[in-house]
């Protein structure tokens, strides 16, 4: 793929990822006036409050927070965020977690204590704007009595590698934390709270984003036993895990909150960032360059490699099929990948491999798949670049597609080719974006 080629997949990417930065969607949101403060939406009398605390995880939780003490300042009692290694940055009045993504660590676990004890010593006249985004379900970790740390790594290592999506993996989460689902807002009641999230899950719902730290949670321990079982890996758990989940389905220890409880009579819930702006600003951006741009689907799940077929037979239909040209096909979502290969890569690198062997030979057709917060599962590009020729140029390099793709290897066979993506954290994080172009 050409330079010029890149630079455009690059700008309008770069475009859309600007139109859900996490520092402007709080400040738009936290605004501060004469005896009030707004949080989305909802008025807080400043004179009736005593203390407040701001409180966030996830991988946009440094912008989401540097907006809040931009906003607050000195109003700020206490608070404390954690997010991923390298996403962070300097902060006057709140504390900062780094910790690991996306299979937890124990700096997880002290951030979270941290703050789940902010929250806890808050009081009836007291106000917690609770800040999360993508990323705070492994970052903001804080197993239930009964499981350890280890428990939950194992755990979450057997979820990510089943090909389990966000809401198969955040329900089981809920089911195996001391903090997230509701279970924040029962720790912080009777404070008033107010919370702020960048969603990174399908249909924008409270309670999935962050696995609900303060969202009352419809799913119970039955659903997460047959998430595990529908994966495969319930017999693979550990001892302590199958205990509680039995205990759970049973009715021997009690349920995550639930809609109606007291606990989130003062809670305010709402979305501020999601991945539909993304896709509407990259459709504009490839209008204003010359393109016959659109949102082609923004539900897009599954397997990345089926996807991406599927992606590849729409872009060669639209370039056979009579659509005016150029066009930028824009997609967006999240899929999955089950881990049956040794290799490294991410959802986003496989399903650009697997789009490049789909339309291998054909020209015209140039992609682009990545993730909004600059990542793609353990690696330090968001993506990579597909074309055509890309399946070719491989083989020349003596390196076969098909088999990397295969291995799940796809981050080491784009590398080899110069095409992977790579930006850096990005300050957001709002799924993944597709953007094809079609000469």
């Amino acid at each position: 793929m050409d330079k010029d080629t890149k630079d455009t997949l690059t700008q309008i990417y770069m475009s859309a990822v600007a139109a859900v930065d996490s520092y402007s969607a709080v400040k738009d949101n936290l605004v501060l006036g004469p005896g009030a403060l707004v949080v989305g939406g909802t008025r807080y009398s400043l004179p009736d409050i005593r203390n407040i605390y701001v409180l966030g995880a996830g991988k946009a939780a440094y912008g989401m927070a540097r907006a809040a003490e931009e906003v607050l300042g000195e109003l700020i009692t206490d608070g404390a965020v954690v997010t991923k290694d390298g996403h962070g940055g300097p902060l006057e009045f709140i504390e900062l977690y780094e910790a690991s993504h996306p299979v937890p660590d124990g700096r997880g676990v002290d951030a979270a204590t941290r703050i789940l004890e902010l929250a806890a010593g808050a009081g009836e006249d007291d106000l917690v704007i609770c800040l999360f985004s993508g990323g705070a379900s492994a970052l903001m970790t804080l197993p239930a009595e009964g499981i350890t740390l280890a428990d939950k790594q194992a755990v979450t290592r057997l979820l990510l590698a089943s090909g389990a999506d966000i809401g198969e993996v955040n329900c089981v989460r809920k089911h195996l934390s001391a903090i997230k689902g509701g279970r924040l807002a029962e720790a912080a009641y009777p404070a008033r709270v107010a919370t702020l999230l960048i969603s990174d899950v399908l249909g924008d719902d409270i309670g999935t984003i962050a696995s609900g730290p303060t969202a009352p949670d419809d799913t119970t321990y039955i659903q997460a036993k047959e998430i595990l079982l529908m994966r495969g890996v319930l017999d693979r758990l550990p001892e302590s895990v199958r205990e509680m989940l039995e205990k759970g389905c049973n009715g021997d220890i009690p349920e995550t909150p639930k809609p109606g409880f007291e606990s989130f009579g003062r809670v305010s819930n709402l979305a501020v960032a999601f991945n539909m702006a993304a896709l509407k600003k990259a459709e504009e951006t490839a209008g204003l360059l010359g393109y016959n741009a659109a949102i082609l689907d923004d539900g897009i799940t599954g397997e990345a490699r089926d996807a991406a077929a599927r992606l590849a037979d729409e872009a060669v239909r639209c370039r056979t099929g009579g659509v005016k040209t150029p066009a930028c096909l824009i997609v967006g979502g999240e899929t999955t990948v089950t881990i049956k290969g040794g290799g490294k890569g991410g959802r986003n690198q496989e399903a650009a491999l697997a789009f490049a062997i789909k339309i291998q030979g054909i020209p015209g057709v140039y992609a682009l798949f990545a993730g909004t917060d600059g990542t793609d599962g353990p690696t330090d590009a968001a993506g990579a670049f597909a074309s055509g020729q890309t399946v070719s140029r491989g083989t020349k390099a003596g390196l076969d597609a098909q088999a990397s793709l295969m291995d799940n290897d796809s981050y080491r066979f784009f590398k080899a080719m110069d095409d992977l993506f790579i930006t850096g954290p990005t300050g957001t994080n709002v799924m993944d974006i597709g953007i094809i172009l079609i000469s």
